[in-house]
């Protein structure tokens, strides 16, 4: 099969046909759009970079023993460019695959992936449940509770940031913009105040 660049529609397509799973489309939309927001701030493919955002967790519903791998073997199956294949196994890096994240985008994938669960799991306990008042200050203040979303390995975002040479801090603040501006698909806008 030629390899040949997806539409987003195919790619939210083939998320939908491996994962019915709310919470995971919801994860995927909002990887999707911190990747969009960090490719812009630095002028890359936005496209591409989103692309690989949204199916990076392509197999992790339906294939949780094989993940990364099974999504590599649908992506080539369905004509994926290699060096999106090769992205979305980095992220599994130390975890279950051995591809080193090396790319600015695999690094970004890396360190985000699991950023994103922590902001989110931020705004649900917010009175608003909403991600729209997250603060740095207030992701900070959970990451310091082991116990709260105890899933999230913060050592793996500890070492993208490093690797990517950035705080943690700016890591924080540039997760919270891009999933504010994604608000309502990933369903932490919050609830509308009630009119007085």
């Amino acid at each position: 099969m030629t390899e040949q660049v997806p539409t987003r529609d195919a790619a939210l397509g083939l998320l939908k046909q491996y994962n019915q799973n709310e919470a995971l489309i919801k994860h995927a939309l909002s990887v999707e759009a911190v990747m969009c927001y960090w490719a812009r701030k630095t002028g890359q493919d936005q496209e591409m970079w989103g692309l690989i955002g949204l199916v990076h967790d392509l197999d992790y519903e339906q294939f949780p023993e094989q993940h990364c791998h099974k999504s590599a073997e649908i992506l080539r199956e369905q004509g994926w460019p290699e060096p999106y294949v090769r992205a979305v196994l980095s992220h599994g890096w130390g975890i279950c695959t051995d591809v080193e994240p090396k790319t600015e985008l695999e690094k970004v994938l890396y360190a985000m992936d699991e950023l994103t669960g922590l902001v989110a799991a931020t705004a649900l306990v917010r009175p608003s449940k909403s991600v729209m008042d997250v603060t740095v200050k207030s992701v900070r203040k959970k990451w310091k509770e082991k116990s709260f979303a105890a899933g999230v390995n913060r050592e793996v975002i500890e070492k993208g940031a490093a690797m990517l040479g950035v705080e943690l801090t700016a890591l924080i603040e540039d997760a919270i913009a891009a999933m504010q501006e994604v608000a309502e698909a990933i369903g932490l806008k919050g609830a509308a105040p009630d009119p007085q």
